[in-house]
């Protein structure tokens, strides 16, 4: 019997067709970021149609100005991903050949860099239309959980960020490279290395959980009135969540060495944080304080 789970038999692929010579074959991957964004997309919508979620002067924009946002938060995260994972994971590999960072089809986005990208795009836009930028920040807040979810469904239908090995039943075997660095002593018997599916972690914390709710706050309890406490929930709830389940992915391996087999960038003892914690933890302390700022902003009903 298996006390670990079998990877399903899904392909990368939602379908394949050659069409003169020419495949045609669209990504889950990429159908998830569609998805992401048309739902995160609609809640905005929706959010700004409500005036009275929001304080006496309403939301910071109307429905037609968001369509226009969302070209500029797609640019924000396509070059702050790129970006971010160049100097972020792999800064040596780029610098010795600096033209290979244009190469966005042979993969690598970071999602910090991502966030960081939007934050730039998202501060650039509302400057040029004079839109309220907290009002902004927390209409997008409770607009980002679906795509979180989304894109990390999609990583785990494509095999990959996959957790750290284990042989809890609830361990899945991964195709691929997934037996690389794993451990001697957490092969099953029949030499499988399962590793913690933390892909579907990461969905269900960041994506459902924390989605569920910034929702609640924005529509059962009247948070968008205050500006900018929505934001700083999602901020703290965003970073505690990826800095646990962190405890459970798997590092990237160019940290990964002989004395360092957790992949830790900052070490105490035999503890210490990876990059993605690392990364993380600012998220939480600029939460805290935009969380502090919004409780001490005057309400305005």
């Amino acid at each position: 019997m298996e006390h670990y789970i079998s990877f399903p038999d899904v392909s990368p692929d939602i379908f394949s067709i050659v069409v003169f010579g020419i495949t045609i074959a669209p990504k889950w991957y990429a159908m998830a970021y569609i998805f992401g964004i048309i739902i995160g997309w609609k809640i905005a919508a929706m959010a700004v149609r409500r005036v009275n979620l929001w304080d006496q002067k309403g939301p910071a924009m109307k429905p037609e100005n968001i369509e226009d946002l969302v070209t500029w938060i797609v640019l924000g995260v396509v070059l702050g991903g790129r970006l971010g994972y160049v100097l972020f994971y792999k800064p040596d590999v780029y610098l010795a050949d600096p033209l290979s960072a244009l190469k966005l089809w042979e993969g690598g986005m970071a999602f910090h860099g991502g966030l960081a990208g939007v934050l730039v795009a998202v501060l650039l836009y509302c400057r040029k239309h004079r839109f309220d930028l907290w009002k902004t920040a927390d209409m997008l807040a409770i607009s980002t959980a679906p795509g979180l979810m989304f894109g990390r469904v999609a990583n785990f239908v494509n095999a990959e960020l996959w957790g750290r090995a284990t042989l809890s039943p609830w361990g899945v075997n991964f195709p691929g490279f997934a037996a690389q660095d794993c451990p001697p002593e957490m092969y099953h018997p029949d030499g499988v290395c399962a590793r913690f599916p933390s892909q579907l972690y990461e969905a269900g914390l960041e994506g459902l959980f924390l989605g569920a709710i910034v929702l609640i706050l924005a529509f059962r309890f009247g948070a968008l009135k205050r500006k900018g406490l929505v934001t700083g929930v999602f901020f703290i709830g965003y970073g505690l969540a990826r800095m646990f389940v962190e405890y459970f992915r798997q590092a990237d391996e160019q940290f990964i060495t002989a004395n360092n087999p957790l992949g830790l960038v900052v070490q105490f003892g035999e503890t210490g944080l990876s990059m993605g914690q690392l990364l993380s933890l600012p998220m939480v302390i600029f939460g805290v304080i935009v969380l502090i700022m919004a409780q001490r902003r005057p309400k305005v009903v």
